[in-house]
């Protein structure tokens, strides 16, 4: 999963609309809170799933993430709008944003894995080309 994370990042980054580096940056928040899930063994029900996913991040990480989650839930909201139903919705600043979030948010997962679940951790922080191999068990 950490190399759809790094593709999104990349992507993010790219030369394309708003709402679409906003869309793919939210898509790499949502693979690191599925990482925090999955290391331990939790697989989310389908049913609102990408809600259940996002308000595990504090249970995951500590209730100072509180916050973070209901960042994550806006973002997903609008992500849904600009998706969906009006293009538009997100600003570059919006997608800048949310792009930092991610990158810092990966670091504290990669920590908690280095923590908690070692042996699913990477090795070094994925950036840059997404390399032929896995990076770690969790890109199955």
């Amino acid at each position: 999963m950490f190399s759809i994370v790094r593709r999104d990042l990349n992507d993010a980054e790219g030369d394309i609309s708003a709402d679409w580096q906003f869309g793919i940056a939210y898509n790499a928040a949502l693979k690191l809170c599925t990482i925090l899930l999955h290391a331990p063994g939790y697989r989310p029900e389908r049913t609102l799933q990408h809600f259940r996913v996002i308000a595990a991040l504090p249970l995951m990480l500590g209730g100072q993430r509180k916050n973070d989650a209901a960042y994550l839930d806006t973002c997903r909201i609008k992500r849904n709008t600009a998706e969906y139903d009006t293009a538009g919705v997100a600003t570059q600043q919006n997608a800048a944003e949310l792009v930092c979030f991610v990158k810092e948010l990966q670091l504290e997962v990669i920590q908690w894995l280095q923590l908690n679940h070692p042996e699913l951790a990477p090795k070094a922080v994925p950036q840059g080309p997404i390399p032929d191999a896995q990076d770690t068990n969790l890109d199955a």
